[in-house]
Formats: structure tokens, sequence, C-alpha cells
């Protein structure tokens, strides 16, 4: 399968982006204007990104430097998400501690060969899914630490150190974070065929060398988000990863 930037291609995307304004309008998403800028964003950036892939996918060092750009933009992407301000550093921490252990498996074990054609995608699928785990983890353990600040308050009370005040507070919240991707890699090939699957077979893969590539990434993704979110939770609970009013309000 091949799609072409024809005169068919623009018709279908902007009838794909006017479908999502009218939906959002009907149902009082509140998404339109925001689905439209990020279509217009997203047309842009893929049209710089093949523009800069052709030599990235050429040259290693300019792989590498593409995957350091990705990961600068998902850090600054979930703190965002997440709010934690000043305290973006740490988010960085918590992302590069998922994703490092596994290219370092991935790429020294020899499951893929270390070249720019393999670095940048299989790198993406995995930052991307870290970003994704770690916003995941924020946006339930944040709000969750602001509605119960009661329980915490009240371990404080009782002499706990601040650490595990928070984590009474944020334990049971934790695994949500990774739900998705267990149930993800539970159904691969029977509720979807996900990304690397697709993309091996379009290359011209057989279906073994489709199925080894998505299983491959699809254990990448699970490692590293249970790695993401526990290294997140635990900066969290030393108080180093929170937004400025968590900060103030979690004194010890």
């Amino acid at each position: 399968m091949t799609i072409n930037p024809s005169w068919q291609f623009l018709v279908a995307f902007l009838a794909l982006v006017a479908l999502t304004m009218v939906i959002s309008r009907v149902g009082r998403l509140g998404i339109g204007r925001a689905s439209a800028v990020a279509s217009v964003r997203a047309m842009i950036q893929l049209a710089v990104v093949s523009l800069i892939l052709v030599y990235a996918l050429q040259h290693l060092w300019a792989a590498v430097g593409f995957t350091l750009l990705m990961f600068a933009v998902a850090v600054g992407t979930t703190a965002g998400r997440t709010g934690v301000g000043r305290a973006w550093p740490w988010t960085a921490v918590a992302v590069a501690s998922g994703i490092v252990p596994v290219l370092v498996i991935v790429f020294c074990s020899g499951a893929s060969p270390f070249t720019a054609a393999a670095l940048i995608p299989i790198a993406g699928i995995i930052i991307g899914n870290m970003m994704n785990g770690h916003t995941l983890a924020g946006r339930r353990l944040f709000p969750a630490l602001r509605e119960d600040i009661g329980t915490f308050e009240a371990a404080l009370s009782l002499g706990l150190p601040r650490a595990d005040a928070i984590r009474m507070v944020t334990q049971d919240s934790v695994a949500e974070a990774v739900i998705p991707s267990v149930d993800s890699t539970r159904t691969v090939g029977l509720v979807t065929l996900p990304g690397a699957f697709v993309g091996v077979l379009l290359g011209g893969g057989s279906a073994v060398q489709a199925g080894a590539a998505q299983l491959l990434v699809l254990m990448g993704i699970l490692a590293g988000q249970a790695v993401t979110v526990v290294v997140a939770h635990q900066l969290i609970c030393r108080g180093l990863l929170l937004p400025p009013d968590l900060k103030q309000r979690l004194h010890e």
C-alpha cells in the first residue's frame, strides 16, 4: 500500500479534519479549533521531518541527533501536560530511565542492527510511548494527591516520612498508567495490527518477521513504561517531581 500526496489525499485529509470539527461541535467536545490547528501543525511538521529523515536515515550520527530531538520534544510535551513546571529535569530522568535500557537491550543483544534505519523508528516508538506513560502517571497521581490531601496530612501527623505519606495516597493508582500497554500486548493481532507489524509487511518483510518486530516493540514498550512509571513514582514520593502547587502543599 502506497499513499501519494495527490489531490485525492488532500480531499481525504480535509474531509477528516472537517469531520472532527463537526463532531466536536455537535458533541460539545470543545476540540474543534485545537484539532484544526493540530492537523495543520502535523502536516507541516511531517513535511519538514520527511526532508530531515531523507538525510538522517543515511547517517548514523544524524539519526542519533534526531533521536535526541525526539526525546527533548517528548520531555517538553509530557512536562507541559502534567504541569510540573521547573521540575521538568526530573521528568527527563523518568522518561530516559524507560528509554535507555530498552534501546540497550534491543541493539546490544543483536536483535536489531544498530543502524540509522533501525534506530529512528524503534527509538521513536519507544520514546513516544514513554512520554504517554509518564503523562498518564502524572495525570492520575497528581489529582489523587490533590483530592486526598487529608490522608497525606493524617499520615504525616502519625510520624510517617513524607515519602511514605505520599505513597499511601498514590500507590493504588500507579499501575493504571501501564494498563493500556498491558491490554495492547494481550490483544495484539486480535483487536489491532500495530504499526511495527504493518510497517514490516509494507516494507516487503514476511509475516513472521513482522510478528517478531512487533513482539520486540511491544515488550519494549511494556518494560520501558513500567520503568518510567516506577521511577516517576519514586521521584514524586521524594518530592522532586511535583507541580508547583503540590510542592507547597506536600510539606513535611
